[in-house]
């Protein structure tokens, strides 16, 4: 079986995740099939704390993936910031003058 979960990295007491597609069977840091993004925990100031590539989430679960309960709730958190954030340029004010 194919499972989304996070791998841990990073620095002790500085924890970094990777989002990874891997098999059920593999170690929690050990190989994997595909790394789909990461969770940063301890992120401060600008610093990107999650980033998933939902497709590629949307993709794995098609194919029967099952997402650990961690990363369901990252990629839920992912979702939401998604339609939070305007992605469409053309929906900005155009504040010059012509």
């Amino acid at each position: 079986m194919v499972v989304i979960r996070l791998a841990r990295h990073g620095a002790k007491k500085a924890p970094f995740y990777y989002v990874t597609i891997a098999d059920r069977t593999s170690a929690r840091d050990g190989r994997f099939i595909e790394r789909i993004g990461f969770f940063d925990p301890m992120a401060r100031g600008r610093a990107r704390r999650l980033k998933i590539d939902l497709e590629r989430v949307d993709h794995w679960i098609s194919l029967g993936a099952q997402p650990s309960e961690r990363v369901r709730k990252l990629v839920s958190q992912a979702r939401s910031e998604l339609q939070e954030s305007p992605t469409d340029e053309t929906s900005a004010p155009n504040t010059q003058d012509g």
